[in-house]
């Protein structure tokens, strides 16, 4: 850095390839650039040789990835092995929604000898930076990192050993129990197939908003008792920031929705489904199950860290929540896809113009009432098109503590961590031809205010987490998935209960 430069340093930005999400990205380059960096923002879906190209050309003196899915923590670990490999000495940055410090400390940092300092969200980062390239501070800095990282690993490791596991079969044995014959029996859809949502009405979206999620993207969070919405406008600290900014989204939101600036599109699916051990068989309509072949499997993963054993608590997969085939019950699976589209057009409008923050919120309004639709339509699923809840009336905060009846787990979340099941979803309900929304290599839904999932109708199924899994799942799940036990190891990297280095 020579004396001319005006700039504290240069940091090149990126969201890693195969990753459509960025509104974190772009809060950290705006906080940044306001503290006298020089920000070079790469955008999304960005692969390693353009991040590094692009280190090289603008002499960066910091690199920061981001990534909201779990694939893109193998992005980060391999353009960490690259910049080894290539001799890029500078500061790597590590954030994003899917990130941690662990994963940071034990699978990133052993592979780059420059610093490797996961971020937590944008107001860390100016304080990281500016000590990562004060020539009086950084190297102390970096010691006290590699020092703390090194803790961490031995922590990990230590809590890995100590860990204990059943078998996937003793698993089974102690899965969740549904006495099937004497519960009612499931009730079927008002269809079966698909049914596509052209041009979903946005204003019926507004009353289903969950603020909460929009505050913490902008970093406002009140302390107790005002935390959440709208308690958050009472908290001294942030409160008036909050309330300026929930009356600039309502103002925006006006906008959007009169002059029809965004549009919401979506697509619901039911079939016939029934349980084979830890699988979800789906058939055409009209067949007799115990003699058809299956038309689209769901495979399940199953709980098996050891619990209490003073409790009874059962290892959960979701195939526990479909009637078994050999009971004889009929069942079904329900599925869906939303997303609001026109988000990336405005917000770079708003960017061209030089205006950041118009350009954040719209994302962030965006994303909220794709989560809205979900919401929307969930409901609707549960009284109008399933109608297994009829007489159900919940108000919004009981929608918010999930007390529906039924569930709606989405691949690569807790309940089934696997981005891949994704692909059946598409295959299945034709969702990119229904709606527009594509999948990327890595498996996130484009555009990124989008949100998909499955329908389980049984009032007793449950969120859950199936946490760390041992080998002779990952083993049996790759054989029922007819994958090679490598590809279902990288996709299901943060939840194996052992090492693969």
């Amino acid at each position: 850095m020579t004396t001319a430069d005006p700039y504290q340093g240069t940091i090149v930005l990126a969201t890693v390839k195969g990753d459509v999400h960025d509104i974190g990205k772009n809060i950290v380059g705006v906080v940044l650039g306001c503290n006298n960096f020089r920000v070079i923002d790469l955008g999304v879906m960005t692969p390693c040789d353009k991040i590094l190209k692009a280190a090289v050309d603008h002499k960066a003196d910091i690199i920061g990835l981001s990534g909201l899915i779990t694939p893109s923590l193998d992005e980060m670990i391999f353009v960490a092995k690259e910049m080894e490999r290539l001799a890029i000495r500078v500061p790597l940055l590590i954030g994003g929604a899917t990130t941690s410090r662990t994963h940071t400390a034990v699978k990133i940092a052993p592979r780059y000898s420059a610093p490797v300092i996961h971020v937590l969200d944008a107001s860390k980062s100016v304080v990281v930076c500016s000590q990562l390239l004060d020539e009086n501070l950084k190297d102390e800095y970096f010691e006290e990192i590699m020092e703390e990282y090194e803790d961490i690993r031995q922590d990990h490791y230590e809590s890995l050993k100590e860990r204990r596991y059943l078998t996937l079969s003793q698993a089974r044995k102690n899965g969740f129990q549904i006495d099937w014959l004497s519960e009612p029996p499931p009730v079927k859809p008002t269809f079966l197939g698909t049914r596509v949502f052209e041009d979903y009405d946005l204003q019926r979206l507004v009353d289903y908003i969950d603020w909460k999620p929009f505050f913490d993207v902008w970093q406002l969070r009140g302390k107790y008792p005002n935390r959440g919405f709208p308690k958050i406008f009472n908290d001294k600290t942030v409160g008036e920031e909050a309330k300026k900014v929930y009356d600039d989204a309502q103002n925006m939101l006006k906008v959007l929705i009169s002059e029809k600036k965004l549009q919401a599109r979506g697509v619901v699916g039911f079939w016939p489904a029934q349980s084979v051990e830890d699988d979800i068989h789906l058939y055409a309509e009209g067949t007799e199950p115990r003699a058809a072949q299956p038309i689209a499997t769901f495979y399940g993963l199953r709980q098996q860290a050891e619990k209490d054993s003073a409790s009874a608590d059962p290892y959960l997969c979701l195939a526990d929540f479909v009637a078994p085939l050999h009971t004889g019950v009929r069942d079904h699976l329900g599925l869906f896809a939303v997303a609001c589209f026109g988000v990336e057009e405005l917000s770079r409008a708003y960017e061209e113009q030089c205006d950041d923050y118009s350009s954040i919120m719209v994302k962030a309004l965006g994303d909220r009432l794709a989560e809205a639709f979900a919401e929307e339509l969930h409901a609707r699923v549960r009284t109008e098109l399933w109608a297994y809840c009829g007489g159900e009336q919940l108000g919004f905060a009981d929608l918010r503590q999930l007390r529906y009846g039924g569930i709606r787990p989405a691949p690569g979340y807790p309940s089934q961590p696997d981005h891949t099941e994704k692909l059946t979803m598409w295959e299945l309900a034709d969702i990119e031809r229904h709606t527009g929304i594509r999948l990327t290599e890595s498996l996130a839904m484009a555009p990124a205010s989008a949100v998909s999932g499955l329908y389980f109708s049984n009032l007793k199924s449950k969120y859950f987490a199936v946490g760390k899994i041992c080998k002779d799942q990952i083993e049996d799940y790759a054989l029922r998935k007819n994958m090679s036990v490598a590809e279902v190891e990288k996709w299901l990297g943060p939840i194996l209960g052992y090492d693969t280095d």
